[in-house]
């Protein structure tokens, strides 16, 4: 799933990873707020939305095929259009169960669709997350395929209770899951914890590093690439960090 020309354009996380050269691996990151921000995020993202993000094919496992068979499902079959709609779209997750500071990799949660046809009331006063949902009137044959976006407070001519829930509402966005007020440490197997100049002595001590010399320092930026990838890794690997940014030979 390609991102869009706004993705791209967006600015990567960025944090700095401590290599052993000699066994080629990820001892610890250095990590901000942001990075931190965006990791315990991949906690609030409902399975389904995990699959959408990473594609069927993606996914260790058998829970890729449940998703296409929901998509796949005769209408015949499906309780209804919000019953299919729950599963291939499911509430909950930060901020819509978009990758929190990073592009979005699903559509965006504001978009929703109405009937094709408007001879009911239904037609127009019922909508869908999912494109394609069988209108809810029991005469109706039509689909809902007519795309409606919900437009969002304008906090400058808002009245002052919409503009207070607008500013609150923002604020919340704002503020992620982590303080900023320490540099934080992110370990191969993303434990996170405070970082001190204690710990990454006992860090290396307990990693049995004897020469400094094989250390190396190495920025790298967490773009939509390496936020998949993490995600992706997160699920599979005790090691993620030497599997996202240390090239294997």
């Amino acid at each position: 799933m390609a991102p869009t020309t706004s993705d791209a354009s967006a600015s990567p996380l960025t944090m700095k990873l401590l290599v052993d050269t000699k066994v080629g691996r990820v001892l610890y990151a250095e990590a901000g707020k942001d990075v931190v921000d965006f990791l315990f995020s991949l906690l609030t993202l409902p399975v389904a939305t995990v699959v959408k993000i990473l594609s069927q094919d993606a996914m260790v496992g058998s829970i890729g095929n449940l998703y296409r068979s929901v998509e796949t499902l005769d209408d015949t079959y499906v309780r209804s259009g919000d019953a299919r709609a729950a599963l291939l779209a499911p509430a909950g997750g930060y901020d819509g169960g978009k990758l929190l500071q990073l592009p979005e990799a699903v559509e965006s949660s504001t978009e929703f669709y109405r009937c094709c046809y408007n001879n009911y009331t239904e037609c127009w006063t019922h909508m869908s997350k999912v494109s394609g949902t069988r209108c809810k009137h029991s005469s109706c044959s039509g689909k809902m395929t007519t795309k409606m976006i919900v437009v969002a407070v304008d906090s400058s001519r808002a009245s002052g209770g919409e503009a207070a829930a607008a500013a609150a509402q923002s604020g919340h966005a704002g503020k992620g899951f982590v303080q900023g007020v320490v540099t934080y440490t992110v370990m191969d197997d993303l434990k996170v914890a405070p970082m001190s100049t204690i710990s990454g002595i006992t860090l290396l001590n307990t990693f049995g590093v004897t020469d400094i010399g094989t250390l190396q320092e190495m920025t790298v930026q967490l773009g939509y690439d390496e936020s998949l990838k993490i995600l992706k890794a997160s699920l599979q690997s005790k090691t993620v960090l030497t599997d996202v940014f240390l090239v294997k030979k």
